[in-house]
């Protein structure tokens, strides 16, 4: 019996090391780096984009905006240069969705608060209540770092139109008029081109940790 193992030491060794090749090649080809995707108006449903971008295959970015934060600064696209962020929409009346969402931008906020790449932008939908002191003292409340996090107000208009053309979040309730309203648990992952990367239920626990695994996936993006 031993004569017999001495007689295929050789065979097993090389058996072994061509076994351990294999593994590597395999594990390595499962577990290839994949890019998220980059969304256009054409691969979103229909009812969460507006007509006039519907049938947009390629080249679409965020719009540029100017609107006000909880401390009373105006906020524009520049704030978020060069930056990965991820953006919603709130309103702070709200006692249905937004409480859970909220609570999960400040766990997102926790989860970045010293990554230097990444920020946070709350839209609010009702701009006519939710006046800069208003969004001040539910920024204050829920913990909001004004570092990392901007609550936004402005013009209703421009606000609904970011939903519908740019962020393609929400269903078409209206263009900003006075008796509009659009709500939705959307979170909208964009990266530094201005690119929406990623869509997720802002309600969900899961779709928050799928969330931030994709903010590392981003990140390695601008890494290669």
């Amino acid at each position: 019996m031993i004569s017999f193992f001495k007689n295929y030491r050789g065979f097993a060794i090389v058996f072994a090391i061509i076994s351990v090749i294999i593994i590597f090649i395999i594990y390595n080809t499962l577990n290839v780096y994949q890019p998220l995707p980059i969304y256009q108006p054409s691969m979103v449903s229909t009812e969460l984009v507006d007509s006039t971008i519907q049938y947009k295959k390629k080249y679409h970015k965020i719009a540029n905006f100017s609107l006000v934060n909880q401390n009373g600064k105006t906020v524009t696209q520049n704030d978020y240069e060069d930056k990965i962020y991820v953006a919603d929409f709130f309103f702070t009346t709200c006692q249905t969705i937004c409480p859970i969402m909220t609570g999960h931008m400040e766990q997102i906020q926790q989860e970045i608060i010293n990554d230097n790449e990444v920020m946070l932008l709350s839209h609010s939908v009702t701009p006519e209540i939710d006046s800069v002191a208003q969004l001040k003292r539910y920024a204050l409340k829920k913990g909001v770092n004004d570092q990392k996090w901007n609550l936004v107000t402005g013009d209703k208009k421009q606000i609904y139109e970011l939903a519908r053309k740019s962020y393609l979040a929400v269903k078409d309730h209206g263009d900003g008029g006075p008796f509009d309203m659009i709500h939705t648990e959307n979170f909208m992952l964009v990266d530094k081109k201005r690119q929406i990367r990623g869509f997720y239920d802002g309600t969900s626990r899961a779709d928050i940790d799928q969330l931030l695994e994709d903010i590392e996936t981003l990140k390695a993006e601008y890494q290669k």
